[in-house]
């Protein structure tokens, strides 16, 4: 069986956390403070805080800007559920708009379509490591004073006309889940160029404390482990080899579908950092049959856009959403793990070149 996903965890990364676990110090520590400084240079991502998980570090941005009850934060729909909830959980409305086709990224037209005098924020997400076109969001979000977060729990290392996340927003997000291109076991990362937004985040995180027993603000424990930033610091240095072995057999990939199925597109000078390798056809279901038959583990993200999902079926606008409910119909995710082997690439290609067949 080739799984779809699988953490990569090495002797260095156990070694780290064993030396974490023999020091005696275990929570938010030193290590954490190196992670977070390791990070935001190898990103060039100016301040990092790092936090518990990716969708607290969704939610402790939302409350950095100081989102009220009631304030809109216009969303793609077609993304994982994390987004939306942490808009509904910082006390926000999420407004759902469509993806482009290309990328499956938010589309700024379409965005622009659904500000009103509630809006406040946009989330632009990164989805499957593929950059949303963050010029034009950055352009919308000036003109209507509105605050611009990168949700970039798929996408480290991305880049898109020569400009890293977080170049152009208020504040980018990350996810260190265990299948993601980079992880701490469980953990995330809010990144941001503003120290006063830096600062309100750190203080999020830590019951609103700088100094003990002092609270500057309302905050809550998200804090990361020094046993999760340890093996971060680890996996932070295998990053750009991970992402490049990945980028290779997305071309291998590239070279072989084009033709069978719809590949992946990007943006000539997109730096696309392949967390899935996500194809698509009208025929997913011949298609996850053969990969079914041919022991290679596939996914599906994501078969339920937000839009229609019960949880947010009171926030549902009128608006139609073509695009995330064709991509909902047709995507299908192949392996692209840094640590497939030559031959199984090649299985992975045999299955699809056979589904196309039946």
């Amino acid at each position: 069986m080739i799984h779809l996903a699988a953490p990569i965890i090495g002797d260095e990364e156990i070694a780290a956390v064993t030396r974490v676990l023999r020091s005696g110090q275990i929570a938010q520590g030193s290590e954490v403070a190196a992670l977070e400084t390791e990070f935001a240079a190898e990103l060039d991502a100016g301040h990092a805080v790092a936090v518990a998980n990716g969708t607290l570090a969704l939610l402790l941005a939302l409350q950095a800007i100081d989102l009220e009850h009631g304030d809109e934060v216009i969303v793609p729909s077609f993304t994982f559920a994390a987004t939306a909830n942490a808009v509904v959980m910082a006390g926000g409305i999420p407004v759902f708009a469509d993806i482009e086709e290309s990328s499956f990224c938010i589309d700024p037209e379409s965005a622009a379509a659904m500000i009103s005098d509630r809006t406040r924020a946009i989330i632009a997400v990164h989805l499957y490591g593929h950059m949303a076109r963050m010029g034009p969001l950055a352009d919308l979000a000036a003109a209507h004073d509105l605050r611009l977060i990168e949700d970039a729990a798929q996408a480290h290392g991305a880049r898109r006309d020569h400009l890293p996340v977080g170049a152009l927003s208020d504040l980018a997000t990350y996810s260190f889940y265990p299948t993601k291109n980079m992880t701490t076991g469980e953990g995330g990362m809010v990144t941001t160029r503003d120290p006063v937004l830096a600062r309100a985040v750190s203080l999020l995180r830590n019951h609103g404390m700088e100094q003990r027993y002092h609270h500057d603000r309302v905050g809550t424990n998200a804090r990361m482990t020094d046993i999760a930033a340890a093996m971060g610091r680890i996996q932070l240095g295998k990053l750009e080899g991970w992402n490049g072995r990945r980028r290779r057999t997305a071309a291998v990939y590239d070279l072989h579908l084009a033709g069978t199925v719809s590949i992946p597109q990007n943006a000539p000078t997109t730096h696309h950092v392949y967390h899935q390798y996500t194809i698509r056809s009208e025929r997913r279901d011949h298609f996850a049959s053969a990969c079914e038959d041919a022991g290679i583990g596939y996914g599906i993200y994501y078969p339920i856009p937000c839009h229609l999902q019960k949880a947010f079926a009171r926030y549902k606008n009128d608006s139609p959403l073509p695009e995330t409910e064709q991509a909902a119909d047709e995507v299908l995710s192949v392996p692209i793990r840094p640590d497939l082997t030559d031959r199984e690439v090649e299985r992975v290609i045999d299955a699809i070149e056979t589904g196309g067949k039946t």
